[in-house]
């Protein structure tokens, strides 16, 4: 997360002047799958209409306010985590929360249901590697991405920091002075550069698996290369236990020279999809089982980890969209293409072939849209105290992200946990408990002299 726009970290904070919203109509649109209290509306704002989905606090009398959420991407759909109860909405530790908010989930522009949607062609195409190894290699990874971006339609700004003002907006058209926020991945992004811009809308902002998008992106693709390969590292030694296979590793190593076949496919798959599936899994420890499952089953059909990786979701073609605006690729030709892919395998000799700041920069080279928000520091001042949550084993945002963010934001506190995956709020239920009385108390359970708290293991 580039060509950095840098901006003063000493500048105050100054309002950004949004043009008043619409009030909402909300409407129930509960369905047998969904939530059944569950409403739905539309906000129009410049250039796309949102669609959000709402749970009324079940407790009225004891209302708190408005509890924005986003789940992550770029891509993510708000308003599906609210119908379907995902983001760990449905966990005991969260059940307060419905209580005693107003939920409210909604699609950024371009995202979902949210219109235009933004569409693409082909955006992954398996006959060009994001590991070029030589400059013809180069060359088509370059006019590759140039074309997918062409072909991509859908709402012009799609940038974070046109969705921070969205989200606005929505405070705005809900009537609320102040809102709650609770963002995971991606999601903290968008809080982070709302509550810079906007700190006094805010009442209380959970910031869970923290993206630092003041990062220059070489640094946060060697970051996330090495949280990947620990991540990874760490299966291997849960499966030498809890599967009995010594050999996890060697069997995940052999798949990345040779590629293996995939019936879902269609064709053989590359090593670089297939570490991408793998990928998708270290997401969630309890898919661990599944996955070692799949590395046994890989050499005659790898169709459990090609059907996990990302290139082929729905989301994939804002993710790369959005991604492109937020973090552009940082490499100036094909010799420093190769000397950042050197370091990565450095960094990763194992799952060097995927990780996610990878995809951005390898992905955005020639894309043909200039990035609206390219990484910067913009610093957080005047909001109440963010509780900002990062994991020490997290394959996708590691903790020193975390860490560096919190430094940034203006009396936050860091809450850390110890278990594996991506994102406290749905692997840790200690950081989930803390999650919840936060929100609801506005007070993040420590004296901003300490700013940390520490979840235990077991």
């Amino acid at each position: 997360m580039i060509p950095a726009l840098a901006l003063a970290a000493t500048l105050l904070v100054t309002p950004v002047a949004t043009p008043a919203a619409p009030a909402l109509t909300w409407r129930d649109c509960a369905t047998p799958q969904t939530a059944q209290r569950l409403q739905c509306a539309e906000l129009d704002v410049p250039g796309a209409t949102l669609r959000l989905a709402r749970l009324p606090a079940l407790d009225p009398a004891r209302r708190i306010g408005s509890l924005l959420v986003n789940p992550g991407g770029p891509g993510g759909s708000g308003a599906d985590v609210v119908a379907y109860g995902g983001l760990g909405l449905a966990t005991p530790e969260f059940a307060e929360l419905t209580r005693r908010f107003d939920v409210i989930g909604f699609d950024p522009r371009g995202v979902g249901g949210s219109t235009p949607a933004i569409t693409c062609g082909p955006v992954h195409d398996p006959a060009v590697s994001r590991f070029p190894a030589d400059d013809a290699g180069y060359a088509r990874l370059a006019a590759h991405n140039r074309n997918a971006g062409l072909g991509c339609r859908g709402p012009r700004d799609v940038d974070t920091a046109t969705v921070a003002e969205d989200v606005e907006r929505i405070r705005l058209a809900i009537g609320e002075e102040r809102i709650s926020w609770l963002g995971a991945s991606y999601g903290t992004e968008i809080g982070a550069l709302y509550a810079a811009r906007h700190p006094h809308h805010v009442r209380a902002m959970v910031l869970d698996g923290a993206v630092d998008h003041a990062l220059p992106m070489r640094q946060a693709v060697l970051d996330a290369a090495a949280a990947t390969e620990n991540a990874l590292l760490r299966f291997a030694r849960w499966c030498a236990s809890n599967c009995g296979d010594d050999d996890v590793l060697a069997r995940y190593d052999a798949l990345m020279t040779t590629g293996a076949p995939s019936a879902q496919l269609g064709r053989h798959a590359t090593p670089e999809e297939l570490a991408a599936g793998v990928y998708s899994h270290l997401y969630f420890p309890q898919l661990w089982p599944r996955l070692a499952d799949a590395l046994r089953a890989a050499p005659a059909d790898a169709s459990a980890l090609t059907s996990a990786m990302p290139f082929g979701s729905a989301e994939y073609p804002a993710y790369r969209a959005v991604g492109c605006q937020d973090f552009p690729s940082p490499f100036t030709g094909p010799a420093d293409l190769r000397r950042t892919a050197d370091r990565v395998r450095e960094a990763a000799p194992h799952s060097w072939r995927y990780s996610e700041f990878w995809d951005f920069a390898s992905g955005c080279l020639g894309w043909p849209v200039p990035a609206a928000n390219p990484p910067h520091a913009e610093p957080v001042r005047g909001a109440p105290p963010i509780l900002v949550v990062g994991g020490e084993h997290d394959p996708a945002t590691p903790l020193t992200w975390a860490r560096s963010l919190a430094a940034r934001i203006e009396r936050s506190v860091l809450l850390t946990y110890p278990e594996d995956g991506h994102t406290g709020v749905y692997n840790s239920a200690c950081a989930r408990s803390h999650e919840a009385a936060y929100l609801i108390s506005g007070t993040p359970g420590t004296t901003p002299q300490t700013r940390s708290l520490p979840c235990q293991k077991g």
